[in-house]
């Protein structure tokens, strides 16, 4: 059963904000649209990590045009935020810590391949397909509608909005944010990210682990090369690749716990350059997953142990890059029900659902290595919609009601965990 089911029937008890009760912080009609228009230019001018200068600036002129003060972070791109300080500067000054909202910025690099859609990206060979134009307008949108509360003195503790640069690029945007200092003063944080196969208008949630642990693997392997005719003189450099490629993921899944979810999944292989010639060099480029924390820690040990045993049979000299990537994603018990009970009170207890952890790699989780805080999965299927999409492919496109849902949620969520503060 899922870790979410159990505590499903609890929502509405007694004390809980009922659905279509009077809450603050819902999405005006005006701003709904106006963001809609925002995510799409975001769309069709989607920026590679640590390369989102354009991104950063629509930001930072929206934002101040709400009046507040954005600053953008000293590694050049993404932005923090603070929302209801008191403060001439906008920043937060002590007293009991913020709750930060995140949003990661970047794209991936590869073609749209939507046909006939207005907004399809005009960059090529880039594209929003895994959401995260629709994380930062969610994070755009509760910003300012917390700020105009906070101008009608409604908004009852401050709020921290922050952009990430980078989150597709291994290790992560999120260690560099937390250098320049984007933790200081918060308390708990919590994120969305777009789940194409859960509707509009639901989230998805997990106590604890939500996503797995991401690392990148490079091997190179290496021999005196070759004629065809006589293999037994050199070393046969593609047959040791081949046998690298199917026998280490085999190995290594032999050696951690099978309950950890240790994967190893090549995605390159090359070597050689003509039939005749057995070449001198070859490579292989791959991820690592897990979704332990533990088996994660032992993996790169496991991992160059495997390959340096199978490249010794085949007399190949091997290389072993082995890149840390991201731990998983551990919801926090208490954050993810500040989730919940934000999901219940805006939109009742059927438009939250539970979610199985992910093999997929987050790096939301160095956040959580600092404060607690959790993921929610923002639906963005049209329920009428029958095409199986995923993140990840050219053709990925959201609900764009999704945008109203995760806003609402965050705000909701603002709210709810500053009245327990009080």
């Amino acid at each position: 059963m899922n870790q979410l089911t159990s505590r499903e029937s609890e929502a509405g008890r007694p004390g809980e904000t009922a659905p279509g009760s009077e809450l603050a912080g819902a999405l005006p009609e005006a701003l709904r649209a106006e963001l809609v228009a925002f995510r799409r230019d975001l769309h069709m001018h989607p920026e590679l990590g640590n390369q989102e200068f354009r991104t950063t600036a629509a930001l930072k002129s929206r934002l101040e045009l709400a009046g507040l003060q954005p600053r953008v972070f000293g590694i050049g791109t993404g932005l923090v935020c603070d929302i209801g300080t008191g403060t001439e500067t906008g920043e937060w000054e002590g007293g009991r810590g913020m709750l930060a909202l995140r949003a990661d910025i970047d794209a991936l690099p590869i073609p749209d391949t939507k046909l006939g859609c207005a907004y399809r990206s005009t960059v090529p060979d880039r594209a929003h397909a895994c959401g995260h134009d629709v994380h930062t307008t969610v994070v755009l949108g509760a910003g300012l509608v917390l700020a105009e509360m906070d101008r009608r003195g409604e908004l009852p503790h401050p709020v921290r909005l922050i952009f990430q640069p980078a989150e597709e690029v291994l290790p992560g945007g999120a260690a560099d944010v937390i250098d320049c200092g984007a933790l200081d003063g918060v308390r708990k944080i919590i994120a969305v990210h777009c789940d194409p196969k859960v509707d509009a208008g639901k989230i998805g949630l997990r106590y604890g682990a939500i996503t797995s642990a991401c690392d990148r693997l490079d091997v190179t392997l290496d021999g005196p090369g070759g004629h065809t005719a006589r293999p037994h003189l050199t070393t046969d450099l593609v047959t040791a690749v081949a046998k690298v490629a199917t026998e280490v993921p085999a190995v290594v899944a032999r050696r951690v716990d099978a309950r950890s979810g240790l994967v190893l999944t090549w995605g390159r292989i090359e070597s050689g350059h003509t039939c005749n010639v057995i070449p001198q060099h070859a490579e292989l480029s791959g991820t690592v997953r897990c979704l332990d924390l533990e088996a994660w820690r032992e993996a790169p040990d496991v991992v160059h142990g495997a390959v340096q045993e199978i490249a010794d049979l085949y007399r190949a000299k091997p290389v072993v890059n082995y890149v840390r990537g991201v731990p998983p994603v551990v919801n926090d018990p208490a954050v993810t029900e500040l989730l919940r009970e934000a999901m219940t009170a805006r939109r009742g207890v059927d438009s939250v659902e539970g979610t199985l952890q992910s093999l997929g790699g987050e790096d939301f989780s160095w956040y959580l290595e600092h404060v607690p805080g959790a993921m929610a999965r923002l639906g963005v299927k049209a329920p009428e919609d029958r095409t199986s999409r995923d993140l990840h492919q050219g053709d990925f496109d959201v609900d764009e009601s999704a945008i109203t849902v995760g806003v609402e949620l965050f705000t909701a969520a603002a709210l709810l965990d500053a009245a327990a503060l009080t």
